[in-house]
């Protein structure tokens, strides 16, 4: 897994027993809502690291680029579940919150939507949110696929995570990409915007087909924390943005928030799952 530009890497720890030896020691039950999302350089030395990477290089000529690469869906064909097996190889560098494998906090997310009475879908929507950051484990670095993410082409946020570190992004001084509305129109829908490139617009191209309109709002914006925390970039935003950001935030909390729940019980679990799985999914899908 590539965690600089350069082109550094660390092994992925593929073998799922030495993965859980690994996070016995990290992994903490029972945080307080006041403790999530406490970024502080000081405090989260490899967060911090993480977002300097991000906001130096995600520019918009390199989000184009990797949505050609990554959008026509041509990584072959895997079932959900297959797909979570695969992303229990990663740890997310961007996220202070959570040292569970993925597959944890995926169905710890689900489980927390099913138990309030949401829709089936919602609970989907909950259990695939994350998949996107397979992209990782096809030699992506974390900082190109995981963390807050914004548009691109147009100004940067002040409320976004460390805006400090957008200082060497050379769309920063981009004599269009650096101004208010950017190659945008003023509302012109969230729709017509690229974002940063990360697994929440790349699960969307996944699940587009499959799910209806609020459940692929939630899955392609569910990091967006700079418009659903702070209420940014509603410049670029029409009604129907503003109608479906409800959904959003209705599912932030539980992607949040449901991180300090306890580990839920596979096995218990898993034929409800399949059975949600084949309600909405063929039995692969195109990655």
């Amino acid at each position: 897994m590539a965690n600089s530009i350069s082109g550094e890497e660390r092994p992925l720890r593929a073998d799922m027993e030495d993965w859980d030896e690994f996070l016995q020691g990290r992994y903490r039950q029972g945080k307080s809502e006041e403790e999530f999302r406490q970024y502080d350089e000081k405090a989260n030395p490899g967060v911090a690291q993480f977002y300097r990477l991000n906001h130096e290089h995600q520019t918009f000529d390199y989000v184009l680029g990797k949505e050609s690469q990554y959008f026509p869906l041509q990584k072959g064909k895997k079932s959900i579940w297959e797909a979570a097996e695969f992303l229990n190889t990663l740890v997310d560098d961007s996220d202070p919150d959570t040292d569970l494998t993925q597959i944890e906090h995926l169905l710890q997310t689900s489980e927390a939507i099913r138990a309030d009475g949401h829709p089936r879908w919602f609970v989907l929507a909950g259990f695939v949110h994350d998949l996107g950051k397979v992209l990782c484990l096809w030699g992506e670095p974390q900082w190109g696929v995981v963390g807050d993410t914004f548009p691109v082409g147009c100004a940067f946020s002040e409320h976004i995570v460390f805006p400090e570190y957008f200082a060497p992004n050379p769309d920063l001084h981009h004599p269009v990409y650096s101004t208010k509305f950017g190659v945008y129109e003023p509302n012109c829908g969230l729709e017509k915007v690229h974002m940063s490139f990360g697994h929440d617009g790349y699960i969307y191209e996944v699940m587009k087909d499959f799910l209806p309109e609020e459940a692929l709002y939630m899955l392609r914006y569910h990091s967006f924390y700079p418009a659903h925390k702070h209420g940014a970039y509603r410049h670029l935003m029409n009604e129907e943005d503003a109608a479906m950001f409800r959904w959003v935030n209705e599912f932030n909390k539980y992607d949040l928030y449901s991180k300090g729940h306890a580990k839920p019980k596979l096995a218990e679990i898993k034929p409800y799952y399949d059975d949600l799985f084949a309600e909405f999914l063929p039995a692969e899908i195109a990655w």
